[in-house]
This record gives C-alpha cells, structure tokens and sequence, in this order.
C-alpha cells in the first residue's frame, strides 16, 4: 500500500462525494431504509495484505437493529448495478440471519 499523506486523502475525499451521495441515494430505496435509519458509503484503504488496497464500504444503520457493514472491493468511482444488487442481497441474508 502506497503513502497517502493527509492534503491527498482530502482532495480524494471531496472528490469522491459526489459518489458517495450518488450511491446513497441509489441505495436507500434498494435497502428499502426509512426516515430513521441511516447509510454511510465510504472509501477506504485496508492495510490488510489480503484486503485489495481500495474498497467501498456501505454501513447500514437501522433503527433498533445492529449496525452492518458491507464491503465492496472497488473504487468508489467504480461500483457498479451488479455490486449495488450483491451488497443488497448480502445485507438482507445478513438481516435475516441477524449478523452484524
């Protein structure tokens, strides 16, 4: 994983919300999320070696539920329909299982 010194990983940020809002408003409606629950999606680097370097994480917040993280392993910029429907369909197996 390559240094990212704090002036960079701002502009990536502010770069990157347009994303992110795009991408939440795609998925409240798919996770069918009501007015108290609430949907993170970030980028972040995992300093894992097994992690790929950039990932998507959508963090579903339910109302009276645990808090569940999703990962995508893509870009922000590069998420697409198919990792939108996987994400969804993961996070309702999850939900029914009741898994954080």
């Amino acid at each position: 994983m390559a240094f990212v010194t704090l002036k960079d990983w701002r502009s990536r940020l502010a770069a990157n919300a347009p994303h992110s809002a795009a991408l939440k408003a795609r998925l409240t409606p798919m996770l069918e999320l009501g007015p108290n629950d609430c949907l993170s999606v970030s980028e972040i680097s995992c300093g894992d070696p097994d992690c790929p370097d950039i990932e998507t994480v959508v963090l579903v917040m339910r109302a009276g539920e645990q808090s569940r993280a999703v990962h995508i392993f893509r870009a922000l910029s590069e998420v697409d329909d198919a990792d939108l429907a996987a994400a969804c369909a993961e996070e309702r197996q999850r939900r029914s299982a009741q898994l954080p």
